[in-house]
């Protein structure tokens, strides 16, 4: 399998490399049984979508090998670009450490366990590219979605996302599907301005957009719940309702 364009094979670079069409970004903790697969994978559906393309392994300070994985695909194959963090800094950090870093006119990030179909990714790119959208996310609550996961998550997302909506005003359907992709200039516009630095991340970065007037449009994704997940239901809803209070207070003193 070879890259159309082998951008960028190195560990250390700092400065943005020549354009590229699209890069994709996997934040990657942990994820040592599925990170082959998944750039495989990427690679074949990026050969449909775009001219040019890199792989951008967002490693955020794995302890399962993940980081190996990552410089030997590196040097395997001359479009992917492995990123390593010697400790965990959170996704959210890792997915804005890998944006700036990238060199992708349209940056595109999903994650490792491929939950989302890849299948999907044409009509992710090309609302961007095509379309003239500023953001494209995956939506797994628009109607036409086919999603596989259990009832208390489906209610829980439900209540999440009503509650973003209610509390931030945010037309958005689904806030959390980890499969989106953005207009290069307009996220880069808003990164430095997202506190968040896990979870939360996707939430903020898209209320944040809409409150500046970018253009968003959903995605209807065939999407599957992972046998195992990094995701504490729970704990991580209560924190993100938490975080969803503390940006609704900062956005009314901005």
């Amino acid at each position: 399998m070879a890259g159309k364009l082998g951008v960028l094979t190195m560990s250390n670079a700092s400065n943005r490399e020549s354009a590229v069409d699209v890069s994709v970004v996997f934040p990657a903790y942990n994820e040592a049984a599925k990170l082959e697969t998944a750039v495989k994978e990427a690679a074949k559906a990026l050969e449909a979508v775009a001219g040019s393309y890199e792989i951008v392994i967002a490693e955020d300070g794995s302890t399962d090998g993940t980081d190996e994985i990552a410089a030997a695909l590196s040097v395997k194959y001359p479009f992917v670009k492995r990123l390593h963090g010697e400790k965990r800094l959170g996704r959210g950090t890792a997915l804005k450490n890998a944006f700036k870093q990238s060199s992708g006119k349209i940056l595109v990030y999903m994650d490792v366990d491929l939950a989302t179909s890849i299948k999907q990714l044409k009509s992710l790119v090309n609302a961007v590219s095509q379309e003239g959208y500023d953001f494209a996310a995956g939506s797994r609550l628009l109607s036409e979605s086919k999603v596989e996961r259990s009832r208390r998550r489906l209610v829980a997302s439900k209540t999440y996302n009503s509650f973003i909506r209610a509390l931030l005003g945010s037309k958005i359907k689904d806030h959390q599907c980890g499969f989106k992709a953005f207009r290069r200039e307009a996220v880069l516009a808003l990164l430095d301005g997202v506190r968040a630095r896990h979870w939360f991340w996707d939430t903020e970065l898209l209320v944040r957009a809409s409150r500046k007037g970018y253009a968003i449009k959903e995605i209807p994704v065939d999407w599957k719940a992972p046998r195992e997940t990094k995701v504490r239901l729970f704990k991580d809803s209560f924190s993100m309702a938490w975080q969803a209070v503390k940006l609704w207070w900062r956005l009314k003193r901005e």
